[in-house]
């Protein structure tokens, strides 16, 4: 009788476990289509005004700013540490051959700085290597230096950053303000806080790169000025006196936090800096290769419904900005005005 109890029980927990596996996998797959948000494409750059300020995005919130004489990366994420690397925080390197290529792809033989918004290895995880391969400094958190340490960026190369201080780079001037990273986390915790408090020698686990605190990047230049908030987390002070013809938005997991929170949120980087372009960053899955770019699954991060309580937000308080979907590599003349959505 026992026997046929525990046979009993026994698949019992296996039709459990292949029917969690499968609503698991079914979660994992179900996001949203790029095509069904049909915001304006961005003006492209184009080869008959060289010297235009341009933005490359290269997936999550890594941005190559270049104004054809100086270029500026804000975040270095070109190493893509996979989903099982991530659920079982396998220790991971950075990915030699895609770093190479991207150097190399998208030109970045002028790059004078590389300012991770945090230090979480979606956003920092090569800086080091970045730094190595051009002579770049590196400009971030206490945490962010010992990222560069750990790869042996030499120590000239490497700044801490001081916080609402200007730092000039050709006709770029760089400004790290101090803002906080969306609570997403556990009961509205910040995932992987802390510090990273000694030289990060990688192969590490992806746990192993801490927040370490996190930036608003004000990027000022003669063509205009740009805002880049790659977290969705809401400033402690606002943005007071800071104003900006464009905002790139970190909107990862922002459904998550609410309606109201994504209204005081636009009404912070947007409404109260004049922004007249809004470009959403950082909601593409992270764990894909790189160059890639698939929107994260919607029980982390629906894009869908995000984009709807924008464009909601834009036509309530900004009927003169226009949303933009950046495009994978593609140089954006950012200070080009689109015509907004009709």
């Amino acid at each position: 009788m026992w026997k046929r109890r525990a046979k009993k029980a026994a698949v019992f927990l296996v039709l459990i476990i292949v029917a969690a596996g499968a609503a698991v996998t079914w979660l994992w797959s179900d996001r949203p289509n790029l095509n069904d948000i049909r915001w304006p494409a961005a003006a492209a750059a184009t080869a008959s005004v060289p010297d235009r300020v341009t933005v490359t995005w290269l997936g999550v919130s890594t941005l190559l700013f270049d104004d054809g004489e100086t270029q500026i990366l804000i975040d270095g994420f070109f190493s893509r540490p996979s989903l099982a690397d991530l659920v079982l925080d396998r220790p991971v390197e950075n990915d030699a051959a895609i770093i190479n290529y991207a150097l190399d792809e998208f030109r970045m033989r002028r790059l004078a700085a590389v300012i991770p918004l945090h230090s979480h290895f979606d956003h920092a995880m090569d800086v080091g290597a970045i730094a190595n391969r051009t002579s770049a400094s590196v400009i971030g958190s206490a945490s962010t230096v010992e990222i560069a340490r750990g790869a042996g960026v030499p120590e000239d190369q490497i700044t801490l950053a001081v916080e609402n201080q200007a730092y000039e780079f050709g006709q770029f001037k760089v400004t790290l303000l101090p803002a906080r990273h969306a609570p997403i986390g556990w009961r509205g915790s910040v995932p992987l806080a802390g510090a990273i408090d000694a030289p990060l020698i990688p192969p590490q686990p992806v746990s192993a790169w801490r927040e370490g605190g996190s930036y608003t990047v004000l990027i000022s230049h003669p063509e205009g000025t740009a805002i880049v908030h790659g977290s969705a987390g809401l400033l402690e002070r606002g943005l007071r006196d800071v104003s900006a013809d464009v905002v790139m938005l970190g909107i990862f997991g922002l459904d998550s936090l609410g309606r109201d929170y994504t209204e005081t949120y636009w009404q912070t980087l947007v409404t109260a800096t004049g922004a007249r372009s809004v470009y959403p960053i950082h909601f593409d899955d992270f764990t894909r290769p790189f160059g890639e770019i698939v929107p994260g699954p919607k029980i982390l991060s629906d894009l869908s419904k995000t984009a709807a309580w924008l464009e909601a937000l834009r036509d309530r308080w900004d009927t003169g900005t226009t949303l933009h979907l950046p495009e994978f590599g593609m140089p954006i003349a950012i200070y080009q005005q689109a015509a907004p959505e009709a």
